[in-house]
């Protein structure tokens, strides 16, 4: 189909309004302003979500180092920080029993950190930036990255109006191509154009580590007054996940009687029914968890893959025309599981290396890199370097884990071993024989009685979630081949899509033209956007694209 698409042209395009992206926006409004020879360029802050913050999500306990750097008086602006952190516990479950650490080390303690719900946090944010003069354009998503001759000159937003497969409707309104001088793509974890980014500019990920992820299932409940305190930090490590694989749950009191409980389970698991949103329904069903839900609400629901391995899985942030920021460039702290700061942080360095472009009106790699070089001299790349083999450190299981943890924190951060090989998340996962021959057991994921009380369906959580998606357009998931899913996986690996989304977007049913087999349904308005699937499907036919803009979750308090 031939299509004929408007070109509009800008300054610096910032993909995301998140974290990052707001810090990017908010940092150059005032260096600009600071500087009375120069105008202000056009600036293009587009984000795929209906408004800024519905697709933001996090645990949150937020780091205010980043915060307090980009705008000093925040509290006294209002920032909506849910509580200071008021107390902090880690407890080791077992199925029926918890045993709590005695002593956390001050690596792990959150003394001078606030909870708060990431997409309240983000809606703010977005507020400052738009009284500096920038706009958000909400609902814009990106569908693919533009390069020209080894060059990133911008992004061709996504088709609007095409009916299931893809033929224009009456209502059809093509993409258009947004030509920039600098792209920032401050997308998230695993964004689409952050992948074609690292498809069609190998460089960028030539000297890095493949990523490690976790999924993380997210409800926010309205408890009985007393039952947590405003402020208390709980972590978890052990129940219902089995020792040998990675992952954990929190409990964060919020303001008031709200407090956020989630479970994040890692995508290297060798289990093909590994299933983070059912063992997340475990999670709440322990005695220690049950005992602070009881009597309370479930009100809200979300799930996102957290970047996990750190420093050494860090592309190159930056080549001609392009920029990487916050999670598309997987600053996360992995010993913390705290991103937020690092992603305010990353978007003030770009900002300022924006400056720098536009003084000089170079926007190559030759400029850019001193993006790079003001990463390597801030106290970001001190934070992640410490922590750089934190996650590498339970590839033998938990206890390893810990044990390395350890070693890890009296040698700076190195341990016994340093810049750990790693593959693929979706290389870990056996087969069912494969499985059998290591486990001596087959495959078989804990399940629960769904009751609508503390434990609830995909679906219900789904709903919780507020995401909607027009039925009549393309599957944003696209499989690019439905004989391996429909066979060969069902005979290896069981069809592990069906569990591994905590959204039901994957389901296999009954093949009417094949007595007794199954096929792959899909149902793609049921997703929220979390890239799972993208990850941990074992044969990579399994691709994740921007759906129309302003669809997928909206996130409230999460």
């Amino acid at each position: 189909m031939d299509i004929q698409r408007e070109t509009l042209d800008t300054d610096i395009l910032i993909v995301g309004a998140g974290p990052a992206g707001l810090a990017l926006a908010y940092k150059l409004a005032g260096l600009i302003g600071d500087d009375s020879g120069m105008d202000m360029p056009e600036v293009m802050l587009m984000d795929k979500g209906s408004h800024a913050g519905a697709h933001s999500l996090s645990g949150a306990v937020m780091d205010p180092r980043g915060i307090a750097e980009l705008i000093p008086d925040y509290k006294e602006r209002g920032a909506p920080l849910e509580a200071a952190v008021s107390g902090d516990a880690m407890y080791l479950l077992k199925p029926t029993g918890a045993l709590k650490f005695p002593y956390l080390p001050p690596s792990f303690g959150n003394h001078g950190n606030y909870v708060v719900s990431l997409n309240k946090f983000v809606g703010w944010m977005a507020e400052q930036v738009e009284a500096v003069g920038i706009d958000v354009y909400a609902g814009l998503a990106g569908y693919d990255l533009l390069v020209e001759d080894g060059r990133v000159t911008g992004v061709q937003t996504v088709d609007m109006g095409l009916d299931k497969e893809g033929n224009p409707r009456s209502n059809f309104e093509p993409g258009s191509l947004v030509k920039a001088k600098v792209t920032v793509l401050c997308e998230g974890v695993h964004g689409s154009l952050t992948r074609h980014a690292f498809e069609k500019i190998p460089e960028l990920t030539a000297n890095s580590l493949p990523q490690a992820y976790l999924t993380g299932v997210k409800e926010v409940w309205e408890v009985p007054q007393g039952r947590i305190e405003a402020g208390q930090v709980i972590h978890t490590v052990g129940y219902p996940q089995p020792s040998r694989e990675y992952g954990g749950g929190w409990v964060y009191g919020m303001d008031k009687n709200p407090v956020s409980v989630g479970y994040a389970v890692g995508l290297n698991s060798p289990d093909p029914t590994n299933d983070p949103h059912m063992k997340f329904q475990l999670y709440k069903a322990h005695p220690l968890i049950k005992k602070i839900l009881d009597g309370g609400k479930m009100l809200h629901y979300g799930a996102k893959t957290i970047p996990d391995n750190g420093y050494y899985s860090m592309p190159k942030l930056y080549h001609d025309g392009l920029l990487l920021c916050g999670d598309s460039a997987g600053m996360l702290n992995p010993q913390k599981l705290k991103g937020i700061h690092l992603a305010i942080k990353s978007g003030i360095m770009a900002a300022e290396t924006i400056m720098e472009a536009l003084k000089k009106d170079d926007f190559s790699a030759n400029t850019l890199g001193a993006y790079q070089g003001k990463f390597e001299n801030s106290w970001a790349k001190a934070e992640l370097y410490k922590s750089r083999n934190f996650h590498a450190g339970f590839h033998g299981g938990m206890w390893a884990g810990i044990f390395h943890a350890g070693v890890q924190m009296v040698t700076g951060g190195r341990g016994l071993f340093d810049r750990r090989p790693k593959k693929p998340d979706h290389e870990y996962m056996l087969t069912r024989e494969r499985y059998r021959a290591r486990f001596g057991a087959e495959p078989h994921k804990a399940t629960i009685k769904f009751d609508n009380q503390f434990s609830y369906d995909k679906l219900t959580d789904v709903y919780k979630s507020g995401t909607a998606h027009e039925e009549e357009q393309p599957p944003h998931l696209q499989i690019t081949d439905y004989d391996i899913c429909n066979n060969r996986c069902t005979e290896e690996y069981g069809n592990p899509c069906q569990h591994f989304c905590p959204a039901q977007v994957y389901e296999m049913v009954e093949d009417s033209d094949r007595p007794g087999r199954t096929k792959l349904q899909l149902t793609p308005s049921n997703c929220v956007h979390c890239k799972t699937c993208d990850i941990a499907d074992p044969y990579q036919v399994i691709r994740w694209v921007t759906p129309q803009g302003g669809e997928g979750p909206n996130y409230e308090n999460l």
